[in-house]
């Protein structure tokens, strides 16, 4: 089936992407799933990672999302997150600084019986994947 869906990725702030796409592969929080056109309705939660996208013209595209939802049509394809970026726009070393601050929080772990390692644990993960794709740029 020949054609192309529609891509948005929203954050309360603002809406990150609005274009046509090939295909788009997400980070869902049971695996990573792909939606071409004509794909079956579903809707699912999204864990921290990157969304892979291919425009129109066939190019790459990434964009970080720190968790969310998203929602597959058969002609379209919508996420909700928290919050999102697009590669171009991640400040690399913003997020190397909260990896380390992190990574001290867990060192500190044997000390602290207060630290909630769950919240700690998503820092460092969303820290790690933006780092990674900041770092693959071409």
């Amino acid at each position: 089936m020949a054609g192309n869906i529609n891509l948005e990725i929203i954050t309360p702030e603002k809406i990150v992407v609005s274009e046509e796409a090939q295909i788009v592969m997400a980070p869902g929080s049971l695996g990573e799933f792909g939606v071409l056109i004509g794909h079956t309705p579903f809707f699912t939660t999204l864990k921290v990672g990157i969304i892979k996208y291919k425009d129109i013209k066939g190019e790459e595209r990434f964009v970080f999302v720190n968790g969310g939802f998203a929602e597959a049509l058969p002609d379209r394809v919508t996420v909700l997150a928290e919050s999102a970026e697009r590669r171009r726009d991640i400040d690399v070393e913003r997020a190397k600084t909260a990896l380390k601050r992190a990574q001290e929080r867990l060192e500190k772990a044997g000390t602290l019986e207060d630290i909630d390692f769950m919240r700690v644990r998503v820092a460092l993960e969303r820290a790690m994947q933006r780092i990674k794709l900041a770092e693959t740029r071409k």
